[in-house]
């Protein structure tokens, strides 16, 4: 049964040494690279099949000569050696054959917005920003403000970062969707304890050749930049907004003082986006049980709950609890939250490959 199910990985992996070759794949680079990725993420899935394919006509050859009076206790010996390595294969066979993700190993975009609760809102938006760069700092990533804009009491209305590293996307992409807090706030004079939410996603950062946005499919407005950054700012028309006419994607950045290098910002943000919509449409239209992961990562959906009177964190998506928010918080220490949930979607992957086997 599963010898039946490799054969096709391994005649795809030869259609595209073959592919590679070829003069037409040469000279498209978009192409040669989404293939080359292909092949790359299929090699060791091929290795082990071969293997495995391999050791099972080895089986196949020794259960024919058992009863010879030849060949009998060879045979016997042989196949106690191959039948546990052929099992072990075949385990390692059902990890590899999990579906990828295209995007694990991505630097990221974070946006965040403040949500319900005014002001508290905007103060959390903060208060996640440095959790996320306290975070990146204990796994050796580097973290950049791209666009910012600040709440009338402190925190900011919304927040755009870029996080650069290893494996950044694989680690960080649960994290969208609508995170909640309960605490006192600073101005309450009676000890009450409010709720509000902000709203965060998770967006794969893409090379030019991953999505195509052609010129006129771009409308471009510029603007006095508004809100803090000094004087030079404001007397310029250097804020851009990109609006993507076919999805309606609008981008606008007015952080930095030049023109061009805004456009520059709002540009790499909008081909993210737009790639992000692309890569949503293509799994709405897969199985659920194909998705193989943990909650939609759409930003309505309530993913987890600070509480600050108790210490307590819950991620509602796998019924996690965990009473150590200061270290999460103050300590980068959001691996309590990330590992459970990788752990989780893992155990539904391999789940579902070997229902498929």
């Amino acid at each position: 049964m599963l010898k039946e199910k490799l054969q096709p990985f391994i005649d795809r992996y030869n259609e595209i040494t073959t592919q590679l070759s070829s003069p037409e794949i040469a000279s498209d680079i978009k192409k040669m690279t989404e293939l080359s990725k292909e092949q790359s993420n299929m090699e060791e899935l091929v290795n082990k099949a071969k293997e495995y394919i391999e050791i099972s006509e080895a089986i196949e050859e020794n259960k024919e000569m058992l009863g010879d009076e030849e060949f009998d206790e060879l045979a016997k010996e042989e196949l106690a050696q191959l039948e546990p390595r052929l099992s072990e294969i075949a385990e390692e066979i059902k990890i590899l054959m999990i579906p990828k993700d295209p995007n694990d190993d991505k630097d990221i975009y974070i946006e965040m917005r403040a949500g319900t609760g005014g002001d508290e809102s905007a103060l959390f938006v903060e208060d996640a920003f440095k959790m996320y760069a306290r975070y990146a700092d204990k796994q050796g990533w580097k973290v950049e403000i791209v666009s910012s804009s600040e709440g009338t009491a402190g925190g900011y209305k919304e927040l755009i970062i870029l996080i650069k590293g290893e494996n950044v996307y694989s680690k960080l992409k649960y994290e969208g969707g609508t995170h909640r807090v309960q605490r006192v706030p600073a101005t309450e004079t009676q000890g009450r304890v409010h709720t509000s939410a902000i709203t965060v996603a998770v967006i794969p950062e893409v090379e030019d050749v991953e999505v195509d946005i052609k010129p006129n499919e771009i409308k471009m407005d510029v603007y006095r930049s508004s809100g803090c950054g000094g004087q030079s700012v404001n007397t310029t028309d250097s804020a851009v907004r990109l609006t993507h006419t076919p999805t309606g994607i609008v981008v606008a950045i007015q952080d930095e003082k030049s023109q061009h290098k805004n456009r520059d910002k709002a540009m790499k943000i909008l081909k993210a986006r737009v790639y992000e919509a692309q890569m949503r449409e293509q799994m709405d239209k897969l199985a659920a049980d194909r998705k193989l992961q943990v909650g939609s990562g759409d930003r309505s959906e309530k993913i987890r709950t600070y509480n600050y009177p108790q210490s307590r964190i819950t991620d509602h998506r796998i019924g996690l609890t965990i009473y150590a928010l200061d270290d999460v918080m103050n300590n980068g220490a959001l691996d309590l939250v990330i590992d459970p949930l990788i752990t989780h979607a893992q155990a539904e992957a391999l789940k579902a490959a070997e229902e498929s086997i």
